[in-house]
């Protein structure tokens, strides 16, 4: 893969990817301890309760969605991840300590992931835009795919760690070593060479509503990002709900420990980093990427669905990965490239809202699927927005086509 680490090259990007890395790390320990706290310790394998978690921790992508945005776009990008970051890992030392403490019931995972969602709201879309300032245009989507990359790495090192540290002293832990982890991104922030960076215009104008509306009639203006956002919706809502389709597969089919069940996270996220190599070597991003990425996606759901043993399911969560990755970076890509930069944190604000703003609800629904029908049909749900995003996909490339062959010459 020629070229595929060519961000690299630049010593505040390479700073950032360091930190970010442990963070994410720490980030997937906690995501996994938390899933397996209240399925297997807080609740008798309630799928619907894990779901009300991950609805409580990605709402406020949405709720927030008219102020997040428009901060992004406002405000110094730098400072303000230097405050979320902070927040984050605060909440996260405080959950382990009350975890370790044995004081945690149910309710206050709930109250902890709403409070750490809000944090995350206005972190995650100056998080995505950031990258944008550490490069210039031309390596953007390859540091956007590398980025990736540092996430879903990730995920194989942090799920298995934090399966290894609950089967030898306990679930809390995982919070604690997630909250340590945030020092790692407020370093790097603090140490980036201020001289070297790329910065943008700042936007001006309302804040609040009245911001976000003038994205939404930015969005409204462009049919590529229309379909790119309701292709989206489809698979962030009914298929991006892998904690439930995992959990329940881990433990009501297979009847896997916390080892197990953290191994199929990691194994997922092999095929994502694989995704995320193959999405950094590329040299253009197109939309048709994006259209067999959600092809492929309902594909490997459809094959997780029906795997008759753990080992085919974990084969058929790596081909979902690739694609998942595949689907996610280029939508992620294609809205950072062809937006203009004032509005760019709007946009990114907005396609993060749909991403994960969602989850409140596709995760219940996807949860009671899981509890009243079994895991299986649940990922046929996820397969089936595969599908629907793949023909949303395909209807815009043949409108583009037609409009392009209408057009005078």
């Amino acid at each position: 893969m020629p070229g595929a680490f060519r961000s690299l090259r630049s010593y505040n990007y390479r700073l950032w990817a360091a930190g970010c890395l442990v963070s994410n790390v720490g980030t997937w320990m906690q995501r996994t301890a938390q899933d397996w706290l209240v399925l297997t310790e807080l609740t008798h394998h309630n799928a619907s309760a894990v779901g009300t978690v991950m609805a409580l921790q990605f709402g406020p992508q949405l709720l927030l969605l008219p102020w997040t945005g428009w901060v992004a776009d406002h405000v110094d990008q730098r400072k303000l991840m230097m405050v979320t970051q902070a927040a984050m890992g605060l909440l996260a030392l405080a959950l382990g300590v009350m975890t370790i403490a044995g004081v945690v019931v149910l309710w206050h995972v709930y109250v902890f992931a709403f409070l750490f969602g809000c944090a995350a709201a206005f972190d995650a879309p100056v998080r995505q835009t950031f990258v944008a300032q550490l490069v210039d245009d031309a390596e953007l989507p390859n540091a956007v795919a590398l980025n990736s990359t540092s996430f879903n790495a990730a995920r194989m090192v942090g799920p298995a760690a934090a399966g290894l540290l609950i089967a030898g002293v306990g679930t809390g832990w995982a919070f604690l070593v997630n909250g340590l982890s945030y020092v790692a991104v407020l370093c790097s922030l603090a140490w980036l060479r201020k001289d070297e960076l790329h910065p943008h215009p700042r936007a001006h104008g309302s804040a609040g509503g009245r911001g976000m509306l003038n994205g939404l009639r930015y969005v409204a203006r462009r049919p590529d990002l229309i379909a790119l956002l309701v292709m989206l919706f489809l698979i962030a809502t009914f298929g991006l709900n892998f904690p439930i389709f995992i959990g329940t597969m881990a433990v009501s089919v297979f009847h896997t420990d916390a080892r197990g069940y953290s191994l199929l996270s990691s194994t997922m996220a092999v095929g994502s980093v694989v995704g995320a190599l193959l999405a950094a070597s590329r040299e253009r991003t197109q939309f048709s990427t994006l259209v067999v990425g959600a092809g492929v996606f309902g594909v490997g759901c459809a094959l997780a669905a029906v795997s008759p043993g753990y080992f085919w399911f974990a084969a058929a969560l790596a081909l979902t990965g690739v694609a998942g990755l595949t689907f996610t970076n280029t939508s992620n890509s294609l809205i950072q490239l062809s937006t203009e930069p004032a509005m760019r944190g709007r946009v990114m604000a907005l396609r993060l809202g749909i991403a994960l703003g969602t989850t409140p609800i596709g995760a219940p629904i996807v949860g009671w699927v899981a509890d009243h029908a079994g895991p299986r049909w649940a990922l046929g749900v996820a397969a089936a927005s595969g599908v629907a995003a793949l023909a949303v996909g395909l209807r815009y490339l043949a409108s583009a086509r037609q409009r392009s062959a209408t057009q005078p010459r």
